[in-house]
């Protein structure tokens, strides 16, 4: 019986945690915070020769891949395996000491 009770209020806690309203995720939230679309981007190649879309805010990073319009991942072979080319550390004044 007591097992049964600690499920249903798991359940319970659960489904009322479903019910928030999710997070605007194109903010950056840190200590310089600004819409993503102010940051700079560049292209991380990964072992496999594919693109993803990469940022560096200093503190924190983004990264996702980089797919065409039919949802495939995009491998343009811009750069060797495992570089990352562009501008990807511009768009914050907080220094990366990494």
């Amino acid at each position: 019986m007591k097992i049964s009770r600690i499920l249903l209020i798991t359940a319970a806690a659960c489904g009322l945690a479903a019910c928030q309203v999710p997070e605007d995720k194109g903010y950056d939230r840190g200590i310089d915070a600004k819409h993503l679309s102010q940051l700079r981007a560049g292209i991380w190649v990964d072992p496999h020769g594919c693109d993803h879309w990469i940022i560096d805010d200093g503190v924190e990073g983004y990264l996702s891949a980089r797919l065409d319009d039919y949802g495939k991942p995009v491998c343009s072979g811009i750069a060797p395996p495992g570089t990352a080319v562009g501008p990807f550390k511009a768009g914050s004044p907080i220094p990366d000491i990494l």
